[in-house]
């Protein structure tokens, strides 16, 4: 006996993997979080299957669901937005799933962060400018732990990529400042990435708050910083080694 969690991807219905749009259409109930998982993955599921909107219940009442379900031998889909593996609240569910002696298998889906990165034609890591990038978010309702703390974070001066973190551009704002971040380090926020009112915008550290307030977002957005999504930067700035016609890999021996 086992759930399945889905991760539906980031908004276009196009972006789920194979495995889990099979999934949804052998799917007998699906489960999903109405509230950000996209409607039109709905077309995959079969005409008999029983479809229930979850952003209105509690964990043990949507637990509970698809426990009775398992039980009686039907094949349930939870599906999650974006990647389950990234501030999906998956644990807890299969936690509760575990003592009830039903095991979890768990699809990838494409996260938001990776989406953005791609309707905004970033590349995150660019050669000879930063080599990492942090997920992470702004601490709200939800606390951080103190060693990750967004000015903690940020002295590394990597990209950051901030999810759940919409309402809480001032203190992103104030915590980069802090890290010592300067007032013109790019910044591009992507609402609703691939969902078809999707918006991106282009800022700077300096100007976050109020650009978001102008553009009218205060959810749904996936915050990216750093130097990485200056829109300046050419293919000549900073060019990886790996197609560089000098360099000699396993593959390639290099010219001159």
């Amino acid at each position: 006996m086992k759930v399945y969690i889905v991760g539906a991807g980031p908004g276009d219905p196009q972006l789920i993997t194979v495995k889990g749009m099979t999934l949804l259409q052998e799917a007998d109930a699906i489960f999903y979080t109405d509230s950000l998982v996209n409607d039109a993955l709905l077309q995959y599921a079969k005409p008999e299957a029983e479809v229930f909107q979850t952003a209105g219940m509690h964990l043990e009442q949507i637990v509970a669901m698809m426990v009775e379900r398992v039980k009686r031998g039907k094949k349930i889909v939870r599906l999650h937005t974006g990647d389950p593996s990234i501030y999906g609240a998956t644990l807890e569910q299969i936690a509760l799933l575990k003592k009830e002696g039903i095991g979890v298998e768990i699809v990838p889906g494409v996260s938001s962060v990776f989406a953005a990165a791609a309707v905004a034609q970033a590349e995150l890591t660019v050669p000879d400018l930063t080599q990492t990038v942090i997920l992470t978010r702004a601490e709200g309702r939800t606390p951080v732990p103190e060693k990750e703390k967004l000015e903690e974070l940020a002295k590394h001066h990597c990209t950051l990529a901030l999810f759940l973190s919409a309402t809480l551009t001032k203190k992103v704002t104030k915590a980069l400042l802090e890290a010592g971040w300067s007032e013109d380090t790019p910044v591009v926020v992507v609402y609703k990435a691939t969902w078809p009112d999707q918006k991106i915008v282009h800022s700077t550290v300096g100007t976050l708050d109020e650009d978001m307030r102008a553009n009218g977002i205060r959810q749904h957005a996936l915050i990216l910083a750093g130097w990485a999504l200056d829109r300046s930067i050419t293919e000549h700035n900073y060019r990886s080694k790996l197609y560089d016609k000098t360099f000699t890999h396993g593959y390639r021996r290099g010219e001159g």
